[in-house]
């Protein structure tokens, strides 16, 4: 029995031993599997590791600089912030000047800026008015350059002369030619009537009795074009302010448009029925003309292609009118049977309101939009000869302040007259008169108003039916003292 129970003994540990053998090789086998999946899991862990957190720049700048840098850097911020505060004041100011300046364009193309210019004014002494003596005739009109730094005179000697205004000197000559000689030279060959510069300063245009129109370089005085077609003398120039449009006028009674720009002719005006003495524009597309013994102002609208016609000077009366200046219909005369003066001269004081002067003496001031003149100052030079034949003297030349109430006036009695212009242009005072001998042919007052250039002749600019022979052919510059306004 023993040895059967010893013998089932032994034969029973064999199966244990080998089914423990299994286990423990599946234990290891499972260890050594979860092993591997640990190994994967870490290694993909690896793969996948979150991002350190760094510190900002700013911080570890804070953290590295000093005290004394960071004062430093405190202070050019400051600084910075200073700089962008006065940019933005400068574009503030910048922007109420801009707005200040399109004001006044805005009211000068409405005609109604009016600087008052006449209370600030004062005459010079006598010893402080410049004479410049450098041409052989009588001079007849005169130019002075935008920025007053130079000016242009023409003569009955036919040269025109270049001067600078700060000393007096001769810039440059360009001499006159003789009769006969039209085909070789380059330049005027007759008495030269009118001169006319372009606002910026890049065209000089002058007209003659031979009917020519010289188109000039102001810089260098080289000739660039020459312009024909006028019938007769050229009796007045013009440029449209702000672009190269030039309006010629003339003795054949015509009003000629060009583009000197391109050396192009565009049109022809008719309307007066005698000759055209005087010419004058500003920046709207229109010049206003004077038609010597025809009595009538007219203002030539170009654009609209009409015309106003006033008349005057032989009375207070006027009478204006809208018309289609057809190239082939000329406008009836105007007026009435009493005796008219010769309207020898004009300007434009603003857009609305102009100033012109007659043989008769008498001043007128009109505006645009009315038909009668606003006022009449009658002999505004005195009158002359045996009592009961007192005869005025006649207005040669005037000149208007752009957009002041300030106007000035020459003849042949000694004087220039500076006149005021009341409130609305209702009515002319004389301020004061400055002693000059001759004839004064031409006035033009300087940008600033700062000083006024007349220029003398022993004779009319027109003709010679006197002579004065104390007179000097030269241009005279009357600088103007001014007096402190307060609230100026």
């Amino acid at each position: 029995m023993s040895g059967l129970f010893i013998k089932k003994k032994s034969g029973v540990t064999p199966r244990r031993r080998r089914a423990e053998g299994n286990d423990a090789e599946a234990t290891s086998q499972k260890r050594k599997k979860n092993t591997h999946l640990r190994e994967e899991i870490e290694s993909d862990s690896d793969t996948e590791i979150a991002p350190t957190r760094k510190k900002p720049p700013q911080a570890e700048e804070d953290l590295e600089e000093t005290a004394q840098e960071k004062k430093l850097r405190l202070a050019k911020e400051y600084l910075k912030q200073l700089q962008q505060q006065e940019e933005e004041q400068k574009e503030d100011e910048d922007q109420d000047a801009i707005a200040n300046r399109l004001q006044e364009d805005v009211l000068e193309q409405r005609g109604r800026l009016q600087r008052p210019l006449a209370k600030e004014l004062l005459p010079p002494e006598p010893s402080e008015i410049r004479i410049l003596r450098g041409h052989q005739g009588p001079i007849t009109c005169l130019v002075i350059s935008p920025d007053d730094s130079y000016m242009f005179s023409g003569s009955k000697d036919c040269s025109i002369i270049k001067w600078s205004v700060s000393d007096g000197k001769k810039i440059h000559k360009i001499p006159g030619g003789r009769k006969g000689t039209e085909n070789t030279h380059v330049g005027h060959t007759s008495h030269v009537l009118c001169m006319a510069l372009s606002s910026d300063g890049k065209y000089l245009a002058s007209g003659d009795r031979n009917k020519l129109i010289f188109i000039w370089d102001p810089l260098t005085c080289q000739n660039l074009h020459k312009f024909q077609g006028h019938r007769d003398a050229v009796s007045g120039l013009s440029f449209q302010k702000g672009t190269h449009q030039l309006f010629s006028a003339s003795q054949d009674r015509s009003v000629k448009v060009w583009n000197v720009a391109e050396n192009a002719y565009i049109e022809t005006l008719f309307g007066h029925q005698d000759a055209i003495t005087g010419l004058d524009s500003l920046s709207r597309e229109r010049c206003v003309t004077v038609g010597g013994r025809d009595g009538t102002m007219r203002i030539w609208k170009i654009a609209e292609e009409t015309q106003l016609v006033f008349s005057g000077h032989e009375d207070s009366s006027l009478m204006a009118e809208s018309l289609s200046h057809s190239k082939t219909n000329a406008s009836p005369l105007v007026g009435g049977s009493a005796r008219r003066g010769s309207i020898d001269c004009v300007r434009l004081i603003n857009e609305e309101h102009i100033v012109t002067g007659a043989d008769d003496g008498s001043l007128a001031l009109w505006t645009v939009g009315k038909k009668k003149p606003l006022t009449q100052m009658k002999c505004a030079h005195g009158s002359y000869g045996e009592a009961g034949l007192e005869q005025p003297y006649w207005i040669t030349s005037i000149a208007a302040a752009l957009n002041s109430d300030v106007v000035a006036s020459g003849s042949h009695d000694g004087f220039v007259h500076v006149w005021r212009c009341g409130e609305g242009f209702r009515s002319l005072s004389p301020l004061f008169t400055v002693p000059v001998v001759g004839f004064v042919n031409s006035l033009q007052f300087s940008s600033s108003a700062n000083f006024l250039v007349a220029g003398v002749g022993q004779e009319h600019r027109l003709g010679r039916w006197w002579r004065k022979k104390e007179a000097k052919n030269a241009l005279y510059i009357i600088p103007f003292k001014r007096t402190l306004v307060l609230g100026s």
